[in-house]
C-alpha cells in the first residue's frame, strides 16, 4: 500500500513540477515579449503611440500568468499537506530543488531528517 501511495504521489509531483516549469516559462516569455516591444519600436524609429495597446495587452498577460504562478505554488502546498497526510511526510517526493526548504513547509517546531533509500 506504501509503494501504491508513493508510485501515485510521485506521478501527481511529476505532473505538478511540469505545471509549474510550464507557467514559468510562459512568464518568462511574455516578460521578454513586453519588454522587446518598446526597444524595437525606439529601434524602428515608430512613433510611442504605435504598439501601446499591444503592451497593455501582453502587460495583462503577465498578470494572469502571475496569478496562475500564485495558484499553481498554492496548490504545490496543498499537496503537500496530502503528501503528509497519506504518511509520505519523511519521504521527498521529486528531484533535489524541486520543493522549498522544509523549514518553510511545516508548522513551527517540526523537522523532517534525511534518510537513505535502499538501492
Amino acid at each position: 500500500m506504501l509503494k501504491q501511495r508513493r508510485m501515485v504521489a510521485e506521478q501527481i509531483a511529476g505532473a505538478l513540477f511540469e505545471a509549474e516549469a510550464a507557467i514559468d516559462a510562459a512568464l518568462a516569455k511574455t516578460a521578454a515579449l513586453t519588454g522587446v516591444m518598446p526597444q524595437l519600436r525606439r529601434e524602428a524609429g515608430a512613433s510611442a503611440l504605435i504598439g501601446q495597446d499591444a503592451v497593455e495587452r501582453a502587460s495583462q498577460a503577465i498578470m494572469a500568468l502571475a496569478e496562475a504562478r500564485r495558484a499553481i505554488v498554492e496548490t504545490h502546498k496543498e499537496l503537500s499537506v496530502a503528501q503528509h497526510q497519506i504518511g509520505l511526510g519523511a519521504v521527498m517526493v521529486g528531484e533535489p530543488g524541486d520543493k522549498p526548504p522544509v523549514s518553510a513547509e511545516l508548522p513551527a517546531g517540526r523537522r523532517l531528517r534525511a534518510v537513505r533509500t535502499a538501492a
